[in-house]
């Protein structure tokens, strides 16, 4: 089977200017092209460009996904290196729960505000305080 470009999204869900990104940061192979220069892809480019969605999907950078199709064109290796990948991002994301439950609560705070006068306004002194406390901690 042959593909367009815009068959390709279709079947996707990845945008064209997205696809044409992937090949130009070699995440997906230069595709074959017609006499008229229209790109064209196969089942394979379909199954590595929706590899690449899904792995964008779930937050990891393009680095890691470039490692991890490695590991999926060598189905011989061990695949240790991609939990170890996988470990890597999954604290980057417990970092990024942790620091937005910090946000959340900080917000949750401010927001008990009721609704007094500004000169009395919690969310302002909050925000004011903010930033003495961390001049202070320096």
């Amino acid at each position: 089977m042959n593909f367009a470009i815009g068959d390709l999204s279709r079947l996707t869900g990845v945008k064209i200017p997205t696809i044409r990104y992937y090949e130009q940061i070699g995440l997906l192979p230069s595709p074959v092209r017609t006499e008229g220069q229209q790109r064209r892809y196969g089942p394979a480019e379909v199954r590595r460009l929706n590899f690449i969605r899904h792995a964008r999907e779930l937050g990891f950078e393009v680095d890691a996904i470039r490692q991890l199709l490695g590991l999926a064109d060598d189905p011989t290796r061990c695949c240790g290196e991609a939990h170890e990948i996988t470990r890597a991002h999954l604290d980057e994301v417990n970092d990024k729960i942790a620091r937005l439950t910090a946000l959340r609560d900080e917000l949750e705070t401010m927001v008990a505000c009721d609704n007094r006068l500004v000169s009395e306004c919690r969310i302002i002194e909050v925000l004011a305080d903010h930033g003495q406390c961390e001049h202070a901690k320096h």
